[in-house]
């Protein structure tokens, strides 16, 4: 079912497990005022409150969790770099070696245990100055100031990293752009500047790439894409249609990042919303600088509608509940098919190895006895594997597969512990309390005879 180079392993992101957001020189990110995720509030500076700033304490920890991937079996691991840990402010000429300093150590780990890292270099982690000083990526400047942190890690690391993301879940600035360090909802921020900071965002995503293909020809670069595949309610045309636009605002990111321009589709749409974007001839020619595959999170549908607006509880980016799907405790729709959908849809479209780098169950987790039994997890995974796997059979090429918060951390839509994904349980609890001790969960096993028989004990 699975090739034999097929990478597993689990996914993090830096402002989720680390903590130590003030030790050896970091500076603050969006995420550091944000405690209650991107559904509160942001505050003017990192609060007592927010779990974020000690999370997991994954910065003192690494080894033990690392060990831990290790005993699973895990081939790769995702993690993200704080940007601010290596640019505290975001628009120095020279980084904070202390920050590079600790991800040396960790990805010579990673190393030693045999694990392939692969880094995203912005995961909804830009550094707040770039934020309150700049106007976050509505400002050009911003591609400058990603360049050259993009260049200085690819430098350091060469021989090191040879998988590289450049902006998680690209795609999600259309409906937080906080996430990407704009203030305000896309109302407030307005819809040219919007797409302003996204076509930054997309040249700066070409320009790392090209960086990376020239410090190293063999460095493989993905793009970051939210994926969620988009039925029609029914089966009126007019709902098909918004299916179709729907998709399109999801799709146009790969295609630019797969095809190096923009799509018809695209250009239409900006001139009707009245989107003069401003475009020079060197950004044209830098977005010729494409992806070497296509990466992506899956974790739920959405249906469609012409006439319905109104959002399911737990459909972040729009959409309408499907009447005939289940949903997670938090209202996320579960469908295993979809991802097969999406999968065949982004091959077909794009021609470009895929890679499922975040897919996960937030959960109630109970510890009892030093372990959860958390056979719920274990089946929506099965299921979503069983589901990879008859795409790669439909033909399509799938490299990998990191598992969403492969150990718990804090919720980035809800900046809970309390909403758990990890196949390890962490000692900690919305109120901040809790030794921060491991423990295995009955998942942890079952992974580790997925990774072993290459998914061949999976239940179909």
């Amino acid at each position: 079912m699975f090739p034999n180079e097929f990478l597993w392993g689990g996914a993090t992101a830096a402002n989720q497990i680390e903590g130590a957001y003030d030790a050896d020189g970091k500076g603050l990110s969006v995420q550091d005022v944000l405690p209650r995720g991107i559904k509160g509030p942001a505050s003017e500076g990192a609060t007592d409150d927010n779990l974020k700033l000690q999370a997991i304490d994954f910065y003192h920890r690494y080894r033990e969790d690392i060990d831990l991937f290790a005993e699973m079996g895990f081939k790769v691991f995702r993690l993200s770099i704080a940007w601010s840990r290596i640019f505290p402010r975001g628009d120095e000429a020279e980084p904070n070696q202390a920050g590079l300093e600790f991800y040396d150590r960790v990805i010579d780990y990673l190393l030693t245990k045999g694990i392939e890292p692969m880094v995203t270099l912005s995961h909804y982690e830009t550094p707040l100055h770039l934020t309150r000083e700049y106007g976050g990526w509505t400002n050009r400047k911003l591609i400058g100031f990603f360049e050259n942190y993009a260049r200085t890690l690819m430098e350091h690391f060469a021989g090191r990293v040879r998988y590289w993301l450049t902006f998680n879940e690209i795609n999600s600035v259309l409906h937080f752009p906080i996430l990407s360090g704009i203030e305000g909802t896309p109302e407030e921020v307005g819809t040219q500047n919007l797409y302003q900071a996204i076509h930054h965002e997309l040249v700066a995503s070409a320009r790392a790439t090209k960086i990376a293909h020239q410090i190293d020809p063999a460095n493989k670069v993905g793009c970051m894409i939210l994926a969620v595949p988009r039925y029609p309610l029914t089966p009126r045309p007019d709902d098909a249609l918004a299916a179709l636009t729907a998709a399109h605002d999801d799709f146009a990111f790969g295609d630019v990042h797969c095809r190096g321009y923009y799509p018809g589709y695209l250009l239409r749409k900006l001139r009707d919303l009245g989107v003069e974007l401003n475009i020079t001839e060197d950004d044209r020619t830098d977005l010729q600088h494409t992806v070497d595959f296509v990466s992506f999170s899956y974790y739920m549908s959405a249906c469609e509608s012409a006439t319905e607006r109104t959002g399911g509880e737990g459909n972040l980016i729009g959409g309408v509940p499907n009447p005939t799907l289940q949903a997670s405790e938090w209202g996320w729709q579960i469908d295993p098919v979809g991802l097969r959908i999406i999968l065949n849809e982004y091959w077909d479209r794009w021609q470009k190895p895929l890679f499922i780098v975040e897919n996960g169950l937030g959960a109630k987790d109970e510890l009892v006895d030093g372990t959860v039994n958390d056979d719920y997890r274990i089946e929506y995974l099965n299921d979503h594997l069983v589901q990879a796997g008859e795409a790669i059979a439909d033909g399509v090429q799938l490299l990998g597969y990191t598992a969403w918060g492969c150990i718990d951390l804090v919720s980035m839509s809800t900046a809970q512990m309390s909403k758990r994904y990890g196949f390890i349980y962490v000692d900690r609890n919305d109120d901040g309390s809790g030794s921060l001790t491991r423990y295995k969960k009955k998942s942890f096993d079952w992974y580790r005879r997925v990774i072993e028989s290459n998914g061949s004990v999976l239940k179909r």
